[in-house]
């Protein structure tokens, strides 16, 4: 399977151990780019050192601290390391991609949908322009633009939103309190959450490798928009349990700190116009769908 490489940053997280099944179940040979390098991956010293793998045609970059990581305070340093590890890998990546003498055909970044700012009225799509004025703005202006490379590498950058599956990421924190029935919706419950299931996601990435009209901001995001109290409604009731104890944003604020608590508390309105133009197909395309296969214990 020679030139059938894919190199993934962060290819051991959540989203990363999925992404590699697919990629492995569709005849590539998967290598990680982690800290601590082992049979399957090399370090980020070595990328540095050596360059790219031989062969790769693709590089896909998913890491990043854990903003949501709840034993952590939201102190200056922890706040530079989710800065660091997110623009300092993705440029990492891009150089040892313009240094290559065979270069891969495609970058694809996974970024967030923090690049468009809160709001209960603005409809955002990929032509919407980012503003930088808060924290996650400002991070995604500067994430995004440590992915620059050179055609003909194609860049792909997919602002993802909230990512559901059962092993990881908000399900994972969320499936106790709801199945003893102390869920409910956060803050308002108004706001607007922009969510894709994990097994899109992946898929995504693999449709923007393998597709070679594909290239620039695609959001990664479920066509259905809904709202957090929409959200908590339909997983309460895949749960069969209650969800009325609401989650004030007061509360929210004082423990994760209000620049964090804002990815809970605050939304945005988002459709992913160019991927359906695209013609990509969602497996799960509505909440309801999605919640089922997520909301089990084990």
């Amino acid at each position: 399977m020679a030139g059938r490489n894919v190199l993934v940053g962060g290819g051991t997280g959540f989203i990363g151990k999925r992404l590699g099944e697919l990629l492995r179940k569709s005849n590539y040979n998967v290598l990680n780019v982690s800290r601590m390098p082992n049979v399957t991956s090399i370090s980020w010293t070595s990328l540095e050192q050596s360059g790219l793998p031989r062969g790769s045609v693709a590089v896909v970059n998913l890491a990043g601290q854990q903003t949501m990581d709840f034993t952590k305070s939201w102190t200056p340093g922890f706040k530079q390391n989710v800065i660091n590890s997110r623009v300092f890998t993705t440029k990492a990546l891009a150089t040892a991609i313009q240094k290559a003498n065979d270069k891969p055909k495609v970058f694809v970044v996974i970024t967030g949908v923090g690049a468009y700012e809160p709001s209960e009225t603005n409809r955002y799509d990929e032509s919407s322009p980012t503003t930088g004025k808060d924290f996650f703005s400002r991070l995604l202006i500067d994430w995004e633009n440590a992915a620059r490379v050179d055609p003909p590498v194609r860049l792909v950058i997919i602002r993802s939103g909230v990512v559901l599956g059962r092993e990881g990421g908000m399900i994972k924190n969320m499936i106790v309190p709801f199945f003893f029935g102390l869920g409910g919706p956060l803050g308002s419950g108004q706001q607007y959450l922009p969510w894709i299931h994990v097994e899109d996601l992946t898929s995504l990435i693999l449709f923007a490798i393998e597709n070679e009209n594909v290239k620039g901001v695609l959001n990664g995001v479920a066509p259905q928009v809904i709202t957090n109290a929409d959200f908590t409604k339909s997983f309460a009731r895949a749960m069969s349990r209650p969800a009325f104890i609401p989650v004030p944003e007061f509360a929210l604020n004082y423990l994760l700190h209000e620049e964090r608590a804002m990815l809970m508390t605050k939304g945005q309105h988002v459709t992913p116009t160019r991927v359906l133009e695209y013609g990509f197909k969602y497996k799960y395309d509505n909440i309801d769908a999605a919640c089922k296969e997520c909301a089990h214990l084990l």
